[in-house]
This record gives C-alpha cells, sequence and structure tokens, in this order.
C-alpha cells in the first residue's frame, strides 16, 4: 500500500472516528450521530479545516451541523446508504480483503477497452451484476472494463454525470466493498478497470457544497452546472479535495485509470495546471503502489497539450478519447452531416484520422465557425483512444438509438474493423459486439419537481428541430431507463452472431498480431484509392506483414496488385468468402489474381511468401 491516506472525511482510528472537513465559509462544525442515542460532538478549528476524534465506529451514521442550524452530508463521504439527501455513512477501508497482491496494472497499449453502465449492463443493475458477466468479457477479448461514473448521484436511475458526492460509490449498485469486490474480481481475471469520474462539476440535485466554503466559481461557466474552483481565491483546499480523490480510488479501490471527463469543462489558469498536478500525483502513486496506472482524459479541445509530457510543456495524460476518429467513420458510413458531423464526410477525413489522429488539427472548423485543433501527427497512436460507438454519441441523439439502426451488417463489422485494426487504443461501448438493439437514452431519476420539468424541457428544446421525428423519450420515466437493458442472449441469433463472432475474431487477431498489437505509425503505411473509398493498411513487426484492406463504398471493387506480390495467407474475410488460413497468390502482372473485395467488406492477410 502506498503512503497515501484520506485525510478529509471520516476515517476509523484507535479511539473512534477522525472526522475532518474543510468549511471556511461557517463559524463552527458539529458532528451528529445518528441513531437511538443521537449525539452531536464539536469539531475543533485547524485554520479552514474543522477536525476531531469522535466516539463512532464503521457503519454509524451522521452529519455535519454547520453553524448549529443547518445539517449536511459529509463533503467527503465514503458511503451514502441513503442517498444525496440523507446521512453519511463511516466505512472502514481496511475491513476489505483483497486478493489480488500480484496485479501490477497493464501497459496502456494493451488496453482493449469495454464501456459499460452498471444500471443498464445487467437485469440486476449492480456491481454483483457486472461480476457475472466479466467471463463473458473475457471470451469476447477484453483487457480493461471501463466503469462510467459511479460517484453517487440523486435516485437510482442515472448515467451518473450528475454525481453529487464524489467519494461514495452509488448506493442503488451496491455498497463501497461491492465496488471493491468486481474490481478484485477483474483482477483475478487479468482486467484492468478504468473508472470515469467527474472533476468539471458536481450535480444539481444533492450538491452541498456550497455551504461548506467555495468550491465553485462564477467566473466561468459550464453546460451542466457550476464550475469548480480550480484557480481562484481558497483553490488550493478545492484542488486538495479532487486530487485527494483520485488518489483514493486508485489507492482504495485499486482502481487501474481514470477517464477524466470533458476537461474543456476544467478551468485553470495557475501556473501548475489542476491536470498537470493530479496526474503527477497519479503517477507517484502508482509507482508507490507498484503498479501501472493511468489518466486518460476525454476532451473536444484537440489540443495535444494534454497528453504531452511535462518536460515539454505538457500536462503529461497518458491517453485522450479522439472523436474525430468517430467523427470521420460515421459520417462516411451513414451519410449524417448535422451538428458537430458538419466538418465531415470525406473519404480523406478517415485517411487523415487513420494517418495522424485528430482530423481538425488547426483548420477551419465550419461548425465552431473559427480554427480548431493542433496536429497530432507526432503523438504516439498508443495515446489516442478510438472507437465507433459510445455512451456520447449513442445517448444523445434523440431517441439514444444505436449505430447498427442506420448500417448493415457488412457496414457493421466494417466499423469495427476500423477501430480494431487501427494502430490506436479501441473502446468498445457495451453491447455493440453483437448488435445490441436496446437504445441507450439519456435518463435520470431526479426528486425535485422544477428539476425534472427542468431537465425534460432541455431535451425537448435541444431537439425541436427534429420534431417530425418524434419527441425525445422522457428521462424521468423508469420505462426509459429499463428500455437500455441489455439483452446479450442475441448474441447467438442470425446476424447478431455472425457480428459476434466477427469482433472476437478481430480481437483474437489484434491481440495475437505482433503487426498489430504494436501501436505504431513508423511500421503502417496507409495507402487510399479516393475513387474506389478503398483503404489498405499495411502493418508490419519484424517479418510480420499484414495487409488489411477496407472497402468503404457500395461497390465491390479489385484490389491493386501493387500492394503485394507473392502468397498471402487470409486471416480474416468480414464476407465469409474465405476460410481463415486459405492461401491466395498475388503476381502483379495478372491483375486478376487478387480477390475481389465485396461492397463494404473487409479482409486481412498475412504474407506468406513474396514472389
Amino acid at each position: 500500500m502506498g503512503q497515501f491516506t484520506l485525510n478529509v472525511g471520516a476515517n476509523p482510528v484507535a479511539g473512534g472516528v477522525q472526522f475532518r472537513v474543510w468549511a471556511p465559509a461557517v463559524a463552527s462544525v458539529e458532528v451528529e450521530i445518528t441513531g437511538a442515542a443521537a449525539r452531536r460532538t464539536t469539531l475543533q478549528r485547524d485554520g479552514e479545516y474543522y477536525q476531531g476524534l469522535v466516539p463512532a465506529t464503521a457503519g454509524d451514521r451522521y452529519w455535519y451541523w454547520l453553524d448549529g442550524t443547518l445539517c449536511r452530508p459529509d463533503p467527503a463521504s465514503r458511503s451514502q446508504p441513503d442517498g444525496v439527501h440523507g446521512p453519511s455513512q463511516v466505512v472502514d477501508p481496511a475491513k476489505f480483503v483483497w486478493s489480488d497482491s500480484q496485479w501490477r496494472g497493464a501497459f496502456l497499449e494493451e488496453y482493449i477497452i469495454y464501456e459499460l453502465h452498471v444500471g443498464t449492463f445487467t437485469p440486476s443493475g449492480t456491481f454483483d451484476g457486472v461480476i457475472s458477466r466479466l467471463d463473458y468479457l473475457l471470451e469476447l477479448g477484453i483487457t480493461a472494463v471501463e466503469l462510467m461514473p459511479v460517484a453517487q448521484f440523486p435516485g437510482n436511475r442515472n448515467w451518473g454525470y450528475d454525481g453529487a458526492y464524489i467519494f461514495a460509490p452509488q448506493n442503488s449498485y451496491g455498497d463501497p466493498d461491492d465496488l471493491k469486490r468486481l474490481v478484485d474480481a477483474c483482477h483475478a481475471r487479468g482486467l484492468a478497470v478504468v473508472l470515469d469520474v467527474v472533476y468539471n462539476h458536481l450535480g444539481p440535485e444533492g450538491n452541498y457544497l456550497h455551504a461548506f466554503g467555495p468550491y465553485f466559481t462564477d467566473r466561468y461557466r459550464t453546460p451542466w452546472g457550476d464550475a469548480v474552483n480550480f484557480d481562484g481565491p481558497d483553490s488550493d483546499p478545492v484542488r486538495h479535495y479532487f486530487i485527494s480523490n483520485a488518489l483514493y480510488w486508485i489507492t482504495e479501490f485499486h482502481v487501474d485509470a481514470l477517464r477524466l471527463d470533458a476537461i474543456h469543462g476544467i478551468y485553470d489558469f495557475s501556473a501548475l495546471h489542476i491536470l498537470q498536478e493530479l496526474t503527477r500525483s497519479v503517477h507517484l502513486q502508482g509507482a508507490a503502489l507498484g503498479r501501472q496506472i493511468h489518466v486518460i482524459a476525454e476532451s473536444d479541445l484537440n489540443d495535444v497539450r494534454v497528453i504531452t509530457p511535462e518536460a515539454t510543456g505538457g500536462y503529461g495524460l497518458d491517453a485522450q478519447w479522439n472523436d474525430d476518429f468517430h467523427h470521420a467513420l460515421r459520417t462516411l458510413l451513414t451519410g449524417e452531416k448535422a451538428g458537430y458531423y458538419a466538418d465531415f464526410g470525406a473519404f480523406s477525413d478517415l485517411v487523415k484520422s487513420f494517418n495522424e489522429g485528430f482530423v481538425l488539427s488547426g483548420g477551419y472548423s465550419s461548425f465552431r465557425r473559427r480554427r480548431h485543433g493542433s496536429s497530432s501527427a507526432n503523438i504516439p497512436p498508443g495515446q489516442l483512444v478510438v472507437f465507433s460507438q459510445n455512451h456520447d454519441q449513442v445517448g444523445n441523439r434523440m431517441r439514444g438509438e444505436r449505430l447498427g439502426e442506420h448500417i448493415t451488417l457488412l457496414q457493421m463489422k466494417l466499423a469495427a474493423a476500423t477501430v480494431l485494426l487501427s494502430p490506436y487504443l479501441p473502446l468498445l461501448f457495451m453491447g455493440e459486439e453483437y448488435g445490441e438493439s436496446a437504445p441507450f437514452p439519456y435518463f435520470v431519476s431526479h426528486g425535485d419537481a422544477a428539476l425534472i420539468d427542468g431537465v425534460r424541457q432541455g431535451r425537448m428544446d435541444e431537439f425541436s428541430a427534429f420534431a417530425r421525428q418524434g419527441i425525445p423519450p422522457d428521462p424521468q420515466a423508469e420505462d426509459t431507463f429499463f428500455s437500455a437493458k441489455l439483452d446479450p442472449e442475441q448474441r447467438f441469433v442470425g446476424d447478431n452472431a455472425s457480428l459476434f463472432s466477427f469482433y472476437r475474431d478481430l480481437i483474437r487477431l489484434r491481440k495475437t498480431s505482433d503487426s498489430l498489437a504494436r501501436l505504431s505509425r513508423a511500421d503502417m503505411q496507409v495507402i487510399a484509392f479516393e475513387e474506389q473509398q478503398l483503404l489498405a493498411i499495411i502493418r508490419r513487426n519484424g517479418d510480420d506483414q499484414l495487409f488489411c484492406m477496407l472497402n468503404y463504398s457500395d461497390r465491390s471493387c479489385i484490389i491493386p496488385t501493387s500492394l503485394a506480390n507473392g502468397t498471402l495467407r487470409v486471416l480474416l474475410d468480414s464476407t465469409g468468402n474465405y476460410q481463415s488460413g486459405t492461401c491466395v497468390t498475388v503476381y502483379s502482372t495478372r491483375p486478376a489474381t487478387f480477390p475481389t473485395l465485396a461492397a463494404f467488406g473487409v479482409m486481412v492477410y498475412r504474407t506468406e511468401r513474396i514472389t
């Protein structure tokens, strides 16, 4: 165990529980242990903090009383068993017995990420439910499980981005030990765990931090709520609070990587940016723990400073999501041009993303009506996460419908191959591997009537231009949530079975092929045939050479024989025309010797012998 110890909240020690809370906005703080013999104890002031040893034990529930009149949960609560409006609960972090002492994490290049929402991934919607499906993910070939945010949010149904208690696992998913049991079970199977955390805002319901101190600022605005005070007066303890949270997840819960949500909503103009300080702290703690720990950003800034090393002026994060790759792929397959898709749609966009990463790399963006981004051409591809679907790109649509509603089975296979044959870190969104038919609409379960009305109206306003398509599902309705529940039995039937088999074959090929497993542009050649919309990707590692042929047109085409000369072994054929292992001999002087690639087809060959 590393040296980090959480020094805020309620920490069991010899003789009771040590309470400590930052509360510069009040003159006194008392802690009340609830129950039949409820009692209050006055905490002693220590600068801007209040602290004290109180006779209590793990399992006790408690409130903070501010100035003797205002009753509030603990900002650093480890557990909110009665939800965001109830008392906090003392948790003993040493109680859980781990079995992963030999686990050292995984290198980022080994990550094949599976993003899931705990509440809809299984019928039970719990941490234990996820455990019941880990062997399935192992069968698929996944190496890293990414949990959408699990911090305590209001009610029982939410995407997780409305969390109000960032240290407390969501009570409807299970208690803190249930989450630890899930992480432990992942590690027992060789699966890394990525946790999505939200440091750009807190949810609108149950967020009582304003009463304690200036956690937030009105100098900046976010689309989701008050911006966090990372650089204004009294911001040092705020930074400490969020950095402590990051260290808490990797230390007490053994999480392997943090995915920081929407860092473009994090504002900090201080000399040491909060992202840089947080990442540095996480890496130091990872070293102290003897584990590989990674920090991954979601950002729409296309700013390579996020993932360039501190020594060269960057923030030093390990990786970031690349939405441009998704946008280039989706618009090419569907022809969509609405909203931020306006900047994409050309075959050359996908080619550029394969070669460089970002498509918008400093040029003009018609959607933003300004120049946007910086070039990622010199960024190692293992620092960019790519996908054909994720929770945002599915769930932010009006109905939350998945990509499979808009394209054919062969196109679905093509999308999967585009992601998994790329030199980037691949991410799958739960259910895409078999073409899950359930949508992933936006859902909440707020308790405040005015807030519910506001969320409903906001969804209506957002999609007012799509009125002819109907109205958005009611985000507050229980049926909207239940409509998102997965049905993995679909993977055994018809086209779903074919797609699932193809995903497994793709992942297996990526993991077992030296050429694909090594994430390097130096060993990759991208050849684009614009007229045919044919992409040839040659991946090499030593003597191992793979030819990946992807046809993005609705017409079959002859693969140019200039690409290869000799005997090739078929490793993968999305159309089913060639069995894996079939050998094809290609002569540059005989154009007809290369097989025809079907419309939206994918074929992967390995060079066996050069003629």
